[in-house]
């Protein structure tokens, strides 16, 4: 298949790239050099003209905390980026998959939220992910929209790597324990995407390693799995104020992956084992 993916130097994309390849598609990666998505004309124009078979679309303003004070940038790169790809794919006849977020929720649950829960966003991130969201179902009639969470992997900045340089730099860190949710390694979800593209099971996925924890707990797995002798003192939210506000549950549940029968994504411990193994 020849598939475009947007975000392709971002950490999602680049693990994408590579299954892709592995798989044998034919992979045209772009970013922001490449292809601005706010622009609409030059997305429909881009499309149109390589005409690719699937869009799986990553590209996002990812900053949680930034997005408080830059919503009108979140927007136009999260909701009207992903509107435009949508007709674009419409116009082409590609299959659509945009990658979502945890976010969508407010983590008020006290059990994994489902693929059809209403959705209720804290902050600004949440939101414009979520509009994008709503973009994608108002121009397409089959989609697939993939909702994740806890994100980490070799090519980006993420909570594994700061982890370690903390931890190596002093000995001591502060982590919340009052957040739980499921983390997620971009290898197992590439995986689970390009498993995903190839079928025609269209709709809504919540896609996540398995099993669940709090940060503080990730942080003392990390640790103890890298042989480091760190001391991880539990905070709670209030003791460590962000700008944005976070969901305090935000495990996602997979059932959906198991009815459709699709490969489920391993225990986020053995992910992580395997992550530190390709950091070596």
């Amino acid at each position: 298949m020849k598939v475009i993916v947007t975000g392709a130097a971002g950490q999602l994309g680049k693990d994408v790239l590579l299954e892709l390849e592995k798989k044998n598609h034919q992979a045209i990666g772009t970013d922001r050099e490449q292809l601005d998505i706010t622009i609409e004309e030059n997305v429909l124009a881009f499309i149109n003209e390589i005409k690719p078979d699937v869009i799986l679309h990553c590209a996002a303003y990812t900053n949680v905390d930034a997005a408080e004070e830059n919503e009108d940038l979140a927007y136009q790169i999260n909701a009207l980026g992903t509107k435009n790809l949508a007709k674009a794919a419409k116009q082409a006849g590609a299959k659509l998959m945009y990658i979502s977020t945890d976010y969508v929720f407010d983590g008020t649950a006290t059990e994994p939220y489902e693929v059809d829960e209403p959705t209720k966003p804290l902050g600004a991130y949440g939101r414009t992910k979520l509009a994008g969201e709503e973009f994608v179902r108002e121009y397409l009639e089959q989609f697939f929209i993939v909702r994740t969470a806890w994100v980490f992997g070799i090519y980006g900045q993420n909570f594994v790597k700061t982890m370690l340089r903390l931890g190596k730099e002093r000995g001591e860190v502060g982590v919340v324990h009052d957040q739980i949710g499921s983390p997620t390694y971009t290898v197992d979800l590439a995986k689970f995407m390009v498993e995903l593209m190839g079928t025609e099971k269209y709709g809504v996925y919540h896609a996540t390693n398995s099993g669940v924890c709090s940060w503080y707990e990730f942080a003392v797995e990390i640790f103890k799995q890298a042989g480091l002798n760190v001391k991880v003192n539990p905070l709670t939210t209030e003791q460590f104020p962000r700008p944005a506000a976070r969901p305090k549950y935000s495990v996602l549940s997979k059932k959906k992956i198991e009815e459709q029968g699709l490969t489920p994504l391993r225990d986020w411990k053995a992910a992580l084992a395997a992550y530190l193994n390709e950091a070596k």
